[in-house]
């Protein structure tokens, strides 16, 4: 036995808990949910499962649904909408805590700075904004009456469109230091003489950040792209907390729908598991189509050219095996 094969064994060891947690927590949930989306489960304390005589029966009625489709259509420009200025923030935030050229002064305190709403429990987020934007006394409404800009106190948080804003707000607010983190680690990875042969041939900062920086963190975008996407649709503690899903459905999303058809009214666990099934498929092909678009073309490009000469080459080796036969 080899050293290597000697302690390879503890790292598997270590990897018991893990996959024993995986396995109960998480693997298995996901199979029973699954399941249960093919059956009449509902109400508290059911003991008895059926399996429907029309299999996609929940799945049918989910889609069907109307409060399903509002709930896909926020949820959707919600998650839109909070990427788009999170992602260009935290881009322009890694470029200018990465660049060379000068040394951002206090650089660290920054960081935690920009990464410290990430760590505060979306629960006392959700508390802070309702109070800031209460009516009649709040915070913001005060601002706004002293200043003039309003006569009286006014009251957001009934209307549909402030009230999906500031859900926006609030998740681009809470995850653009996660981004900005993961982008810096890697900007970081990027092979130092690059940058270093881009400033002799005399490149400013602009040209280095989009020739060199972005085609050089295509997997980090991707990945930040994909779990943004999955945490976006499956976007729960903050609609949920914050306005309960309103006012009148505009800030429900799929994850608070899931929540109310298993734990509101009837307890319909198999139209919950049914939605969380679409979503989940949802998402799989969405990521899939992510992937496919931001792969990397020029070494896919390169994979298909060596192919080409190997085939060549064995076509060239088998003929001139084949001519030499024939001398003989």
């Amino acid at each position: 036995m080899t050293h290597h094969n000697r302690y390879a064994k503890y790292g598997y060891i270590f990897c018991i808990p893990f996959t024993i947690a995986f396995l109960i927590f998480s693997l298995y949930p996901t199979l029973y949910t699954a399941v249960i989306g093919f059956t009449d489960l509902k109400g508290i304390g059911t003991t008895e499962i059926h399996f429907l005589k029309d299999p996609f029966l929940n799945f049918k009625t989910i889609l069907a649904s109307p409060t399903f489709q509002t709930a896909f259509k926020n949820t959707i420009k919600m998650w839109v909408l909070n990427f788009i200025p999170q992602l260009t923030l935290a881009l322009l935030l890694a470029a200018w805590f990465t660049d060379r050229r000068f040394k951002v002064p206090g650089e660290g305190v920054f960081k935690v700075l920009f990464y410290m709403p990430n760590i505060i429990t979306a629960a006392t987020i959700a508390i802070l904004f309702n109070a800031l934007f209460g009516y009649p006394m709040g915070p913001v409404n005060d601002i706004l009456t002293r200043i003039g800009i309003f006569a009286k106190p006014h009251n957001f948080l009934v209307n549909k469109n402030v009230a999906q804003g500031i859900v926006i707000f609030i998740q681009t607010w809470m995850w653009y230091g996660y981004t900005m983190i993961i982008l810096i680690s890697g900007v970081l990875g990027i092979n130092p003489e690059i940058f270093e042969a881009a400033e002799v041939d005399g490149a400013n900062g602009w040209q280095t950040f989009w020739m060199i920086t972005l085609p050089n963190i295509k997997t980090i975008l991707l990945y930040t792209l994909v779990t943004s996407l999955i945490g976006g649709l499956n976007m729960f503690d903050i609609p949920k907390l914050f306005l309960m899903g309103g006012p009148d459905n505009a800030t429900l999303t799929t994850g608070v729908f899931i929540y109310n058809q298993a734990f509101s009214g009837a307890y319909m666990y198999n139209r919950a598991a049914a939605a969380s099934m679409i979503m989940f498929v949802i998402i799989v092909l969405a990521s899939v189509v992510l992937f496919w678009l931001l792969r990397d073309r020029d070494e896919e490009a390169a994979e298909k050219q060596k192919k080409k000469m190997e085939k060549e080459m064995r076509r060239a080796y088998k003929a001139e095996l084949k001519a030499k036969g024939a001398e003989k």
